[in-house]
């Protein structure tokens, strides 16, 4: 038996896969799904501190700052200091500027394409996992696992 967990990264690993091929196939291999919502929000908010870039994406710091490090690898943003020194500002460079026509390209073909896989499912996808984050943020999986009897037989 296949359990969530598994099924979760196997949806996530076609999904993603497929748009990462679409841009090593138009000679950008480096090039990340996960990065199109920061380069995004970079190009609409313009530059801005980690933190606020992550609030912005709806991620955590730690995942943002990660992203952001993947980014500035593949020269896509640069870093400067803030105002204050524990902040850093998110830039986008010349090579992720000139990139915006296959990212936003690249982004509306992707919604194309969910909204025809949701019209072959039973309810829509982003709809099952909004209603999954909002019923755990009620009550987070953990309380729901250690209110299991398995779990207290166990010990």
């Amino acid at each position: 038996m296949t359990g969530l967990g598994t099924l979760l990264r196997h949806v996530h690993e076609l999904m993603d896969g497929a748009i990462a091929e679409i841009y090593a196939d138009r000679g950008m291999p480096e090039f990340r799904p996960r990065f199109s919502p920061y380069v995004r929000t970079l190009v609409s908010e313009g530059p801005m501190a980690i933190r606020d870039l992550a609030k912005a994406i709806g991620v955590t710091h730690s995942a943002a700052s990660q992203t952001v490090v993947q980014m500035r690898r593949c020269d896509l943003v640069t870093l400067e200091k803030g105002a204050d020194a524990r902040h850093r500002i998110v830039h986008l460079t010349a090579k992720a500027r000139a990139a915006l026509p296959l990212i936003e390209a690249e982004w509306a073909a992707t919604e194309q394409a969910v909204r025809e896989l949701d019209a072959e499912l039973p309810v829509p996808l982003a709809e099952v996992l909004r209603a999954t984050v909002e019923a755990l943020e009620r009550r987070p999986f953990r309380t729901r696992i250690e209110a299991c009897d398995t779990l207290d037989s166990s010990a």
